[in-house]
């Protein structure tokens, strides 16, 4: 007799891994908006440093790193999540916030791991389309809110699409959204954004308690493999809600010690920013060379459609026999079209020399 398992097992999607990580062989891994980049030596020695005390659980309170972001962006410890990367915080404050009967509202296509959370919690969930330019449309969005809505997410800038919206406009939408509805600004990919400065939107929290901006330390600082995100609260409610909802020690010692130690190294990330950016504006010119059109990215990966000429699986099929990994829109929402993180420039060259080839 097969195991029974709960209704909600049936109705969350499986996460669309990226491929890759078993081979032998060393593809080029465009495929996770990973850093091209290594830790920095120093947040190295400060995990060396750490792997003495593995014999302890780590610090349940994450209490230094809260104070260190404190520091850094000047709100209080206490309105300060962390989680094991920033997804573990998301699907913590889909677990305090909804419940059968809720509603949350989110653009489509956005992050994989938003629909996990209406189907972990039975809420309904109300998708609205992206613009034309494919950036939220918030006053469709705005539309969509009613009593029922718990939580809103904004992704800014977006992915899959690599766009974003200026502050301007969240800070009119936050304005419009009822005090009863959590909104979090999943800022993943901020500090590649040049609309703005990246902290710009933390003012926003003194004026909206509902505010939650949701940031990272797996892709500017690089340390996708130890997995620790951290989000800046409008109250102290989204933080206490969420670590009650969550296993006990869900930061590991490690990744506590990297991030502390990585926040001491602004101008090192600033300068890794800018080689990225560099290699955003050449490898979207290259794109437009071969024909394609990417959105106008501010993350550190870009998008582009294929065209109804090309199959999308044709066209990863031939990229993966080059040694070259990306993404496929089919799986994030958008058939027909590619997301490719932007590497370094060995890596961004041989994924445009094996896309010419393939198509």
């Amino acid at each position: 007799m097969a195991l029974e398992f709960s209704e909600r097992i049936r109705r969350i999607p499986s996460y669309p891994v990226a491929g890759g990580y078993a081979e032998d062989g060393p593809p080029v891994r465009l495929a996770s908006n990973e850093s091209p980049y290594p830790p920095l030596p120093a947040v190295k020695d400060a995990i060396e440093r750490a792997m003495s005390t593995l014999n302890r659980y780590p610090d349940p309170s994450n209490s230094l790193l809260r104070a260190r972001l404190s520091e850094r962006y000047g709100v209080p410890a206490s309105r300060i999540a962390i989680g094991n990367g920033s997804c573990d915080i998301l699907l913590a404050a889909g677990e305090a916030l909804l419940e059968p009967g809720a509603e949350l509202v989110y653009a489509w296509p956005s992050f994989s791991v938003y629909p996990h959370l209406a189907a972990a919690s039975g809420a309904r969930a109300l998708t609205v389309a992206l613009d034309a330019d494919e950036r939220h449309d918030l006053d469709a969005m705005l539309a969509e809110v009613t009593v029922a809505t718990r939580l809103v997410l904004v992704c800014n800038p977006n992915n899959p699409t690599s766009t974003a919206i200026p502050l301007s406009s969240i800070a009119a939408f936050l304005a419009e959204v009822p005090a009863h509805v959590c909104v979090i600004v999943d800022e993943a990919y901020c500090e590649f954004n040049l609309l703005e400065d990246p902290d710009a939107s933390i003012d926003l929290l003194a004026a909206h308690p509902n505010l939650v901006l949701l940031r990272t330390f797996s892709k500017v600082h690089a340390l996708c493999g130890l997995r620790v995100g951290f989000a800046l609260c409008g109250s102290e409610d989204l933080p206490r809600a969420v670590d009650q909802v969550r296993q006990p020690f869900f930061c590991n010692a490690l990744a506590q010690a990297a991030a502390v130690e990585a926040l001491a190294h602004q101008d090192s990330v600033t300068d890794r920013v800018t080689r990225t950016i560099a290699e955003r504006i050449s490898m979207d010119e290259r794109l437009r060379a071969l024909g394609l059109e990417p959105a106008e990215s501010q993350a550190n990966f870009c998008w582009f459609h294929l065209g109804e000429e090309r199959e999308e699986d044709e066209v990863m099929r031939g990229l993966a026999e080059r040694g070259v990994l990306v993404r496929g829109g089919t799986a994030l929402g958008d058939p027909g079209a590619v997301r490719v993180t932007y590497g370094s420039s060995e890596e961004n060259l041989r994924f445009l020399e094996a896309l010419a080839e393939v198509l």
